[in-house]
C-alpha cells in the first residue's frame, strides 16, 4: 500500500505541475456552467405575465364573481387587469398586443374578456350565458390561459347550478333566500377528490444546478482519465520499465494509478460543488447525499475509462477513445439537456450511462431524503465494479509485459 501511495503522490505532483488537470477539472466546467447559467438563467427566472382587457357590461353577481377571479390573478402577479369601455376598444388593444413587430401604438393587451349585459340574469334564470374571450395570434399562451380561466369559471358556475337544482328537486325550499343559501353552500363545498402533483416541486433540479452538475460530471471523465491512462504514459516515456524492474508488487502500480484517478475526481467534483454553490447559487441538496453520489460517480468513471485505457495500444489511441466515449455518454446521459423531456426510448437508453444516474440521484435528493439517492448510488457502483473487473486483467497484463 505504501508503494501505491508513493506512486499516486508522484503522479499527483506531476499533474499539479502540468496544470492541465486544473483546466479540465475546474476551470472548463466552472466556466461553461457560468456561461450556460448566464444564457439560460433568465429563461428559468422569467415569470409568465399577461395583460388582460375586460369589458364588463353586466353588474350582476355572476360578473362580480368573475371579476374577483381575475383580481386573484392580478394579486398573484400573473396578470394585469385593465377595464375598457367597449368590445371594439378591447379588440384594438389585443391586436396591438399581438403585433409581432411591436408597431402598434396605444394600450396593448394579451387577450380580452367580454362580459355581456344580462349574463347574471340569464344564468340565475336558467337561460344560460357566455363570456367571450378574444385572443391574438401573437399571444397564444396568454390567450390559452385566458380561455382556461373562463372555462374553469364556467365549469364552477355550472357545478353550483347543478347542485342547487338537485337540492330543489329533492324537496329543498324554493324561496329566494333558500336558493341563495344553497348556492353559497355549493360554492364553498370542498371537493371530495383532488389531484396533486408534488414531484416537480420536490424532485426537480433548478436550471442552474442542472447545468452545474451536468458540466461537472461531463468533465469528470476527462479528469479521471489522467490517472487511468497513466500506465500508457509511463510506457511511452520509459518509466514503466523502471517500475517493473524495481522490487515492488506490480499490483501496487495499478493501485497507485487508481488512487491518482480517485483523488483527482473527488477533488475536482468537490471544488465544483462548493464553487457553483457559492458563485452560482446552485442547490445540490443534502451534503451527505451529494458526497455519496460524487464518490459513486467517480468510481464509475474510473471503471469505464479503465477499460478503455487498458485495452488501447498507445496513449494517443486511449485518449481518442476516451474522448469519444466521454462525449457519447455525456450527450446520451443528458448533461447538456434533460433527456426526460424527450421521453420514449431515448429516456430509457440514457440509463446505460453514469451521467443519467448521477443527475437522477441529485434530482431525487431535492426531496431532502438521503435514502432517495440509494438506487442511483447503487447503479453507479455497479457501473464501476463491473467495468473495473473487466479492466483488471488487462491492467495486469499491461504491467507484466
Amino acid at each position: 500500500m505504501r508503494t501505491a501511495l508513493l506512486i499516486a503522490s508522484k503522479d499527483l505532483k506531476e499533474r499539479v505541475r502540468d496544470r492541465s488537470v486544473f483546466i479540465y477539472g475546474i476551470l472548463a466546467p466552472l466556466g461553461l456552467a457560468f456561461i450556460f447559467s448566464f444564457v439560460f438563467g433568465p429563461i428559468e427566472s422569467a415569470m409568465f405575465h399577461a395583460t388582460y382587457a375586460v369589458v364588463n357590461e353586466d353588474d350582476g353577481p355572476i360578473a362580480t364573481a368573475f371579476l374577483e377571479v381575475l383580481e386573484g390573478l392580478e394579486d398573484e402577479g400573473i396578470a394585469t387587469i385593465v377595464e375598457v369601455g367597449s368590445a371594439e376598444e378591447a379588440e384594438d388593444q389585443v391586436a396591438r398586443g399581438s403585433d409581432a413587430f411591436g408597431q402598434g401604438e396605444g394600450e396593448q393587451a394579451s387577450a380580452a374578456f367580454l362580459i355581456p349585459a344580462g349574463l347574471s340574469e340569464g344564468l340565475l334564470a336558467g337561460a344560460g350565458g357566455e363570456i367571450t374571450v378574444i385572443g391574438g395570434a401573437g399571444t397564444q399562451l396568454a390567450s390559452q390561459v385566458a380561455y382556461s380561466v373562463a372555462q374553469g369559471f364556467a365549469a364552477e358556475v355550472g357545478a353550483v347550478e347543478v347542485a342547487v337544482r338537485t337540492a330543489l328537486a329533492h324537496g329543498a325550499a324554493a324561496d329566494p333566500e333558500s336558493v341563495a343559501a344553497l348556492a353559497d353552500a355549493a360554492t364553498h363545498t370542498q371537493l371530495p377528490v383532488t389531484v396533486a402533483d408534488i414531484s416537480a416541486d420536490t424532485r426537480q433540479l433548478k436550471q442552474t444546478t442542472y447545468l452545474a452538475a451536468g458540466m461537472s460530471v461531463f468533465f469528470l471523465f476527462f479528469t479521471v482519465s489522467f490517472g487511468v491512462s497513466g500506465l500508457l504514459e509511463e510506457r511511452k516515456v520509459g518509466t514503466l520499465y523502471r517500475l517493473l524492474a524495481a522490487p515492488i508488487d506490480r499490483r501496487s502500480i495499478i493501485l497507485g494509478k487508481a488512487i491518482t484517478s480517485f483523488v483527482l475526481g473527488i477533488v475536482s467534483m468537490t471544488v465544483l460543488v462548493v464553487a457553483t454553490t457559492l458563485l452560482l447559487d446552485a442547490d445540490w441538496g443534502n451534503p451527505l447525499g451529494v458526497a455519496l453520489l460524487v464518490v459513486a460517480v467517480v468510481i464509475s468513471a474510473m471503471g469505464i475509462l479503465g477499460v478503455v485505457a487498458s485495452t488501447a495500444r498507445t496513449q494517443a489511441q486511449a485518449e481518442n477513445f476516451q474522448a469519444i466515449i466521454s462525449l457519447v455518454l455525456a450527450f446520451l446521459g443528458g448533461t447538456f439537456f434533460s433527456v426526460s423531456q424527450v421521453g420514449g426510448w431515448l429516456d430509457r437508453l440514457s440509463l446505460i450511462t453514469p451521467h443519467a444516474w448521477f443527475l437522477r440521484g441529485l434530482a431525487d435528493l431535492q426531496a431532502g431524503d438521503v435514502v432517495a439517492v440509494c438506487p442511483s448510488v447503487a447503479a453507479l457502483l455497479v457501473f464501476g465494479i463491473v467495468t473495473g473487473v473487466v479492466a483488471w486483467p488487462f491492467m495486469r497484463k499491461a504491467v507484466e509485459r
